[in-house]
């Protein structure tokens, strides 16, 4: 009996509370109703949350709701949020360990925290108020989404970097996915640290770029290509002019001759799109140094490899790839769409000449990165691609903690790039490239990319 009348009160009080959120939501919705959210950011905040705190008050009045102080400013910073900030994912946006925010809908939205996906308890009201928040977002970069373009990809003003897809295209609601940006850049230092590569493997990177060889890096989306490439470009000389090209702006090169460049989308009429390629062949004639290209994506590589191949060493690139070998198999179709027809061993040859150092960088299961392998790229013959490691990651479980095992090996391969440095001058640091393992590799906590 007694057991009864508990359970008869814990329902009573759930279904208490549940009305006072009801309640809440409802008074929270009339809030953001009464107001005019493109114009309240014009007021100074100070004036505005004084007259949303007093929005609240006469509503909570009207409808004779007693909605304790507390949770009357809870619904005005919510909807200083949705003006200023960034609403209901706000405290998201400011976590520090969440690197992607991903919204399938107005009820579902997850992040990356620390290399690991998860799903979290905050919801937008509805799909309204998730188009309320996409067109607010793209507003404020100067881009439009609407059905006649129903995706867009573009960079916040905080520097994070927000894809959005809307119906028609988006089948189950709004789709948002933002990147965020880090204020501190993570370097070799915490790389090392994290066991993202060893100190020997970073050295040998640093003597690359500065010998000015010319790199690729590999990997798949979230593995961390934009942050190696990120590190690896701050070991360019200060006296060289680089040149970046990039479809959504990420890089942060701190170096004083930096030209950045942007592609830009097509307008509504289909006019105007400044692609890439477009960028790259403009770059020429800018006396860069070096250029570096964001992502390669397309018939852009053409344009890469001949800037390689003619004078610009030291030159960058990403591209999306399950391994070193796949990332020359996808550069070579890429060359192809460039719409020049170059026989497959030309363009193969072309590759082989241009580039001497590729980096594949994976995220594991485990949300650990790890550098998979550095190798070498020194010739083409008989159609093979003569690819060899330096240095190679070989995982050998998951330990009870949850995270890789495994260990850094150098394979005994001395890089011919030895003696193109040296034949350019470029002192190489003294450096061991026996065949043996680097250490064990276990991790306190994986890096965020």
């Amino acid at each position: 009996m007694i057991a009864d009348l508990q359970n008869s009160s814990g329902n009573r009080m759930q279904d208490r509370r549940q009305e006072f959120e009801v309640l809440k939501t409802r008074i929270h919705r009339q809030m953001i109703d009464a107001i005019d959210l493109s114009k309240a950011s014009d007021l100074p905040e100070a004036d505005l949350r004084a007259q949303l705190r007093a929005l609240a008050n006469h509503l909570c009045q009207q409808q004779q709701a007693n909605i304790p102080a507390d949770d009357r400013e809870i619904m005005v910073t919510a909807i200083m949020d949705e003006i200023y900030g960034f609403g209901p994912i706000e405290p998201l946006m400011s976590d520090t360990d969440v690197t992607d925010v991903l919204i399938n809908g107005a009820d579902t939205v997850f992040v990356e925290r620390n290399g690991l996906i998860e799903r979290t308890d905050i919801q937008f009201a509805d799909n309204e108020h998730l188009m309320q928040f996409i067109h607010r977002m793209v507003g404020r970069t100067g881009r439009r989404i609407d059905e006649v373009s129903p995706m867009v990809d573009a960079k916040l003003p905080d520097g994070s970097r927000l894809n959005a897809v809307i119906p028609p295209l988006a089948l189950r609601g709004p789709t948002v996915s933002i990147r965020r940006f880090r204020s501190r850049a993570v370097v070799f230092e915490d790389m090392v640290r994290m066991h993202t590569l060893t100190q020997e493997m970073a050295d040998f990177l640093i003597a690359a770029v500065r010998g000015r060889l010319n790199i690729v890096v590999s990997g798949g989306t979230g593995a961390g290509k934009t942050t190696m490439l990120n590190n690896i470009s701050r070991f360019i000389p200060e006296t060289e002019r680089v040149v970046t090209i990039e479809q959504t702006a990420e890089l942060q090169l701190q170096q004083k001759d930096v030209v950045s460049l942007e592609t830009r989308p097509p307008n509504i009429e289909g006019r105007g799109e400044i692609t890439q390629r477009d960028l790259l062949k403009n770059s020429l004639r800018m006396r860069p140094d070096r250029i570096i290209v964001g992502e390669a994506r397309g018939g852009e590589v053409l344009d890469m490899l001949q800037a390689m191949n003619t004078g610009h060493d030291g030159s960058m690139s990403t591209i999306h790839a399950n391994d070193t070998r796949d990332a020359l198999d996808r550069m070579e179709l890429m060359v192809a769409l460039a719409g020049v027809d170059l026989p497959h061993s030309v363009a193969r040859q072309y590759i082989a000449n241009a580039i001497q150092i590729l980096v594949h960088i994976t995220r594991l299961g485990t949300g650990e990165r790890k550098v998979m392998r550095i190798s070498e790229l020194t010739g083409y013959h008989d159609g093979i691609y003569e690819l060899n490691d330096i240095y190679v990651y070989r995982m050998t479980g998951i330990g009870s903690d949850g995270r890789a095992r495994g260990a850094f090996y150098a394979t005994g391969h001395e890089p011919e790039m030895l003696k193109k440095l040296a034949a350019r001058g470029y002192e190489v640091p003294n450096m061991n490239f026996s065949a043996r393992e680097l250490g064990s590799q276990t991790n306190d906590a994986p890096y965020s990319a």
